[in-house]
């Protein structure tokens, strides 16, 4: 594999309850969750997953130093104390083979370290009265360990696919043997969606327990970065009222 983890701090993942992934798609709802975590929250980062297929661009880090494209492993203390691991970034390969490796290595990763869960959060283009969590798994030992918590699993969804990185971490988790589950939030596909990752992140507190501890405040300071950074034209609140006409399609 062309892929690679160039570790800033140790050598492997450290004692962790889940590893939440997110990448950019729809809303960007899964990595605001994400960097809002390791914004609230004590976090360290400890390594870099390295590609070559990662888009060719080299940016300054908060020190002032040129880092490679990567996508960034985080360490993220609870306010419970325990450790959660977060994977993200601004991007993921943009080849079909580099995701497909990609993926590989972030499930080797979990599988090496006995991760409890993995969490692949993301995006629904939906109408602006749409606010369902949807689960999804690749897995029927997974999906019954879940009803059995009472937690719904959708047969239905998604019916036209999830792409990248996203889809290729739940669909060949069983293969891994790493117990995956996409939290899929319908959001009206905005450029950042604070609402629904705000609903996001409350509905893991509440099925997973999982002590998040994210406010409104926090995730929408942190999609105030995000679309500053990506150069998104217009304001926060003009994004937060897009209405989305997007297919069902998860990234």
């Amino acid at each position: 594999m062309r892929s690679s983890i160039h570790w800033v701090i140790g050598n492997d993942l450290p004692d962790h309850v889940a590893i939440l992934e997110a990448v950019p798609g729809v809303g960007n709802v899964g990595k605001l969750v994400v960097d809002a975590l390791i914004e609230k929250h004590p976090s360290t980062l400890i390594g870099r997953i390295l590609h070559p297929d990662m888009p060719p661009h080299s940016v300054l880090d908060s020190e002032g130093l040129l880092v490679p494209p990567s996508m960034h492993i985080h360490k993220v203390m609870l306010p419970d104390g325990r450790y959660v691991i977060t994977i993200g970034g601004d991007l993921q390969p943009m080849t079909a083979n580099g995701q497909y490796e990609v993926a590989s290595e972030i499930l080797n990763l979990a599988k090496k370290s006995n991760s409890p869960q993995l969490l692949v959060l993301a995006g629904l283009a939906a109408d602006v009265e749409d606010k369902e969590i949807h689960v999804i798994c690749a897995d029927s030992e997974v999906r019954s360990n879940l009803e059995a918590n009472d937690i719904s699993v959708s047969r239905e969804h998604p019916q036209a696919g999830m792409i990248g990185v996203a889809g290729l971490l739940i669909s060949l988790s069983p293969i891994f043997s790493v117990p995956a589950v996409a939290l899929v939030a319908e959001t009206v596909g905005a450029s950042a969606d604070v609402r629904a990752a705000d609903r996001l992140s409350k509905w893991i507190e509440a099925a997973l327990d999982l002590p998040l501890q994210l406010d409104l405040d926090t995730t929408e300071k942190t999609a105030r970065r995000l679309l500053a950074e990506v150069k998104v034209s217009g304001t926060i609140e003009d994004h937060l009222g897009l209405a989305a006409d997007s297919d069902d399609f998860y990234v």
